[in-house]
Protein backbone atom coordinates (compact mmCIF):
# COMPACT_ATOMS: atom_id res chain seq x y z
CA UNK A 1 0.00 0.00 0.00
CA UNK A 2 0.90 3.53 -0.91
CA UNK A 3 2.41 5.60 2.38
CA UNK A 4 0.08 8.12 3.53
CA UNK A 5 1.59 11.75 3.26
CA UNK A 6 1.35 11.84 7.22
CA UNK A 7 3.51 8.96 7.88
CA UNK A 8 6.31 10.92 5.42
CA UNK A 9 6.90 13.97 7.78
CA UNK A 10 10.48 13.39 9.69
CA UNK A 11 8.74 12.57 12.80
CA UNK A 12 12.58 12.82 14.45
CA UNK A 13 12.91 16.79 13.33
CA UNK A 14 8.97 17.57 13.90
CA UNK A 15 8.99 20.08 16.59
CA UNK A 16 5.47 21.20 18.83
CA UNK A 17 3.83 23.73 16.15
CA UNK A 18 0.45 24.63 14.17
CA UNK A 19 1.29 22.40 10.50
CA UNK A 20 -0.64 22.25 7.21
CA UNK A 21 -1.06 18.37 6.96
CA UNK A 22 -2.86 18.50 3.79
CA UNK A 23 -5.46 20.18 1.90
CA UNK A 24 -8.60 18.46 0.28
CA UNK A 25 -10.99 19.90 -2.39
CA UNK A 26 -14.38 19.30 -1.31
CA UNK A 27 -16.82 20.77 -3.89
CA UNK A 28 -16.04 24.01 -4.33
CA UNK A 29 -14.35 24.32 -0.95
CA UNK A 30 -10.36 23.73 0.50
CA UNK A 31 -11.26 21.95 3.38
CA UNK A 32 -7.28 22.70 5.00
CA UNK A 33 -6.05 19.98 8.15
CA UNK A 34 -3.70 21.52 10.45
CA UNK A 35 -1.39 18.98 12.80
CA UNK A 36 -1.51 20.73 16.15
CA UNK A 37 1.59 19.24 17.39
CA UNK A 38 1.79 19.83 21.20
CA UNK A 39 4.34 17.13 21.56
CA UNK A 40 8.01 16.63 20.00
CA UNK A 41 7.17 12.99 19.08
CA UNK A 42 9.10 10.06 20.24
CA UNK A 43 11.32 12.82 22.89
CA UNK A 44 8.83 13.35 25.44
CA UNK A 45 6.08 11.82 26.93
CA UNK A 46 2.92 11.87 24.82
CA UNK A 47 -0.35 13.55 26.66
CA UNK A 48 -2.10 11.42 29.36
CA UNK A 49 -5.44 9.88 27.81
CA UNK A 50 -7.48 11.86 30.48
CA UNK A 51 -5.89 15.13 29.76
CA UNK A 52 -6.09 14.94 25.68
CA UNK A 53 -9.88 14.09 26.15
CA UNK A 54 -10.50 17.47 28.32
CA UNK A 55 -8.58 19.15 25.76
CA UNK A 56 -10.53 18.04 23.19
CA UNK A 57 -13.72 18.73 24.93
CA UNK A 58 -12.87 21.99 25.42
CA UNK A 59 -11.50 23.23 22.23
CA UNK A 60 -14.35 21.66 19.88
CA UNK A 61 -16.47 23.70 21.97
CA UNK A 62 -15.04 27.21 21.95
CA UNK A 63 -13.87 26.69 18.34
CA UNK A 64 -17.66 25.32 17.38
CA UNK A 65 -18.62 28.53 19.49
CA UNK A 66 -15.88 31.11 18.42
CA UNK A 67 -17.67 34.62 17.42
CA UNK A 68 -15.34 34.52 13.65
CA UNK A 69 -14.50 30.70 13.37
CA UNK A 70 -17.72 28.83 13.95
CA UNK A 71 -19.11 28.56 10.66
CA UNK A 72 -15.33 27.72 9.35
CA UNK A 73 -14.87 24.55 12.18
CA UNK A 74 -15.26 21.20 10.77
CA UNK A 75 -13.35 19.09 13.18
CA UNK A 76 -10.86 19.08 16.31
CA UNK A 77 -9.44 15.29 18.00
CA UNK A 78 -6.77 14.19 19.46
CA UNK A 79 -4.01 11.95 17.47
CA UNK A 80 -4.04 8.21 17.84
CA UNK A 81 -0.31 8.70 18.70
CA UNK A 82 -1.57 11.26 21.67
CA UNK A 83 1.01 14.29 20.68
CA UNK A 84 -1.76 16.26 19.78
CA UNK A 85 -4.54 17.06 18.02
CA UNK A 86 -6.18 17.82 14.12
CA UNK A 87 -8.14 20.32 13.42
CA UNK A 88 -10.23 20.73 9.99
CA UNK A 89 -11.49 23.63 8.75
CA UNK A 90 -13.04 24.99 5.71
CA UNK A 91 -10.93 27.40 3.48
CA UNK A 92 -7.46 27.76 1.57
CA UNK A 93 -5.35 28.44 4.78
CA UNK A 94 -1.77 28.09 6.19
CA UNK A 95 -0.48 28.05 9.69
CA UNK A 96 0.13 31.53 10.91
CA UNK A 97 -3.34 32.04 9.69
CA UNK A 98 -5.11 30.44 12.65
CA UNK A 99 -2.06 31.15 15.36
CA UNK A 100 -4.03 33.64 16.86
CA UNK A 101 -7.32 31.32 16.88
CA UNK A 102 -5.27 28.91 18.38
CA UNK A 103 -3.37 31.44 20.63
CA UNK A 104 -7.21 31.99 21.96
CA UNK A 105 -8.27 28.13 21.81
CA UNK A 106 -5.63 26.82 24.54
CA UNK A 107 -5.50 30.34 26.96
CA UNK A 108 -9.46 29.33 26.67
CA UNK A 109 -8.42 25.58 27.82
CA UNK A 110 -5.80 27.02 30.25
CA UNK A 111 -7.86 29.34 32.11
CA UNK A 112 -11.02 27.02 32.40
CA UNK A 113 -12.65 26.30 35.31
CA UNK A 114 -16.24 24.32 36.02
CA UNK A 115 -17.80 21.70 34.41
CA UNK A 116 -16.40 20.42 31.32
CA UNK A 117 -18.18 20.51 28.05
CA UNK A 118 -20.07 17.27 27.22
CA UNK A 119 -18.51 15.08 29.83
CA UNK A 120 -21.68 13.53 31.49
CA UNK A 121 -22.76 9.68 30.50
CA UNK A 122 -25.50 10.87 28.06
CA UNK A 123 -22.83 13.53 26.10
CA UNK A 124 -19.50 11.26 25.60
CA UNK A 125 -18.55 7.65 25.20
CA UNK A 126 -16.27 7.82 27.97
CA UNK A 127 -16.85 10.64 30.12
CA UNK A 128 -15.08 9.40 33.33
CA UNK A 129 -11.83 9.74 31.04
CA UNK A 130 -11.20 13.88 32.01
CA UNK A 131 -8.61 15.04 33.77
CA UNK A 132 -9.01 19.00 34.02
CA UNK A 133 -6.41 20.04 35.96
CA UNK A 134 -3.36 18.18 33.44
CA UNK A 135 -5.42 19.25 30.54
CA UNK A 136 -4.97 23.21 32.00
CA UNK A 137 -0.81 22.57 32.58
CA UNK A 138 -0.52 20.94 29.13
CA UNK A 139 -2.61 23.89 27.20
CA UNK A 140 -0.25 26.46 29.31
CA UNK A 141 2.82 24.85 28.31
CA UNK A 142 1.99 24.64 24.80
CA UNK A 143 0.66 28.04 25.13
CA UNK A 144 3.81 29.81 26.58
CA UNK A 145 6.62 27.45 24.82
CA UNK A 146 5.25 27.34 21.40
CA UNK A 147 2.48 29.32 20.65
CA UNK A 148 3.07 32.78 21.98
CA UNK A 149 7.01 32.51 20.41
CA UNK A 150 6.09 30.73 17.20
CA UNK A 151 8.51 30.97 14.73
CA UNK A 152 8.96 29.75 11.00
CA UNK A 153 10.05 25.96 12.64
CA UNK A 154 6.90 25.92 14.64
CA UNK A 155 4.67 26.42 11.05
CA UNK A 156 6.49 24.78 8.40
CA UNK A 157 6.93 20.68 8.20
CA UNK A 158 10.87 20.19 8.67
CA UNK A 159 12.17 18.76 4.92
Amino acid sequence: MKKIPSFTIDHNRLVRGIYVSRQDRVGDETITTFDIRMKEPNREPALGQGALHTIEHLAATFLRNHPVWADRIIYWGPMGCLTGNYLLVRGDLQSADILPLMIETFRFVADYEGDIPGAAPKDCGNYLLQDLPMARWEARKYLTEVLEVATEENLHYPV
